[in-house]
């Protein structure tokens, strides 16, 4: 229903609108009080940069923050990613993530980039106390910070937004009654735009997600999709129809699609219940990161890669550049 509200095709949408327009008032007085000087901006020792989203939901922001880092260590950089941690609840902020760090204190998302980069990851609902932890520790090069476009508290270098190429800005209207945190119109302060499926335009850099081979959670061997056998697949993740028609493009025809809400928290009874011994259940590596404590010997997982076109390629260059001087 959301979907068609933000799309526009259901009516429901002009109800919100009343809504909507509150919602757009106060997020730009907010970013106003920042750009007037009447709330404070802190800006850190080192080059921030923002991967974010005018939307709200699933764009594939993630992807893009693991590709960006891991070319920033490729280039030498000892990289820091700072996040939200939008899902966990810890003890205390801001939160260093290590090998012992669980989905429940930091959020899905954090322990995915941490997992795959090996990058120095912080989590705090406010950035700022996130990269004073990452900047005081001296080893740190670059912040890249997961998602906080419209964190404004927190002054950045470079301003990357990431958009769903298909789904586009919907009806174009602030949310409940469309999917935008801020106007498309922010899109010309910003200083790229990475478009993700989907059509890029003329000043947009395309992004594509490429599938890997299917990973068991348990055993960690490997294997193309669709070599499984009768496969229930489950995602929760902002936009699960991205993730289903992966799957079909791949040559998997699902038994049962199982579509969860992002941040979906998990336990074992619940995935256990979805898929019998003779099946498959295939999710993604966002879904993996919160099972593989718990998983069964029939759980695997699809990880994706972000693949960028020759314009993307040009972004580590830039990004280099800012190091010089700071």
């Amino acid at each position: 229903m959301i979907a068609r509200i933000w799309s526009g095709e259901s009516p429901l949408w002009l109800l919100l609108w009343p809504f909507s327009l509150l919602y757009g008032l106060i997020s730009n007085l907010i970013r106003l009080s920042y750009q007037r000087g009447w709330r404070k901006v802190w800006r850190a020792p080192v080059p921030v940069v923002v991967v974010g989203n005018l939307t709200a939901g699933g764009n594939g922001k993630t992807p893009l923050v693991i590709w960006l880092v891991t070319r920033l260590q490729q280039a030498g950089l000892r990289v820091g990613v700072v996040s939200r941690g939008y899902g966990g609840k810890a003890e205390h902020y801001p939160l260093l993530l290590d090998a012992t760090t669980t989905t429940a204190q930091a959020g899905d998302e954090p322990v995915l980039i941490w997992q795959r980069t090996g990058a120095a990851v912080a989590v705090a609902p406010r950035r700022v106390d996130a990269v004073r932890a990452l900047t005081a520790t001296g080893e740190i090069d670059i912040i890249i910070t997961d998602d906080g476009l419209q964190h404004y508290a927190l002054a950045r270098d470079y301003e990357l937004v990431v958009i769903d190429g298909e789904r586009r800005f919907g009806n174009g209207w602030w949310l409940p009654a469309g999917p935008m945190r801020e106007r498309a119109s922010r899109l010309k302060q910003v200083n790229a735009r990475v478009v993700n499926g989907g059509d890029a335009g003329a000043d947009e850099i395309r992004m594509t997600l490429t599938p890997g081979l299917a990973i068991n959670l348990r055993s960690g061997e490997q294997r193309p999709a669709a070599s499984l056998q009768n496969v229930v697949a489950i995602a929760g993740i902002g936009h699960p129809p991205r993730f289903f028609a992966t799957l079909r493009q791949l040559g998997v025809a699902p038994r049962r699609e199982v579509a969860f809400a992002d941040h979906q928290h998990y336990d074992a009874a619940l995935l256990a219940s979805l898929a019998a011994a003779n099946e498959s259940l295939l999710m993604t590596e966002k879904d993996a990161v919160k099972a593989r404590a718990f998983a069964d010997d029939n759980w695997w997982y699809l990880p994706v890669d972000a693949q960028l076109d020759q314009r993307g390629q040009d972004l580590t260059g830039e990004i280099l550049r800012l190091r010089q001087p700071h």
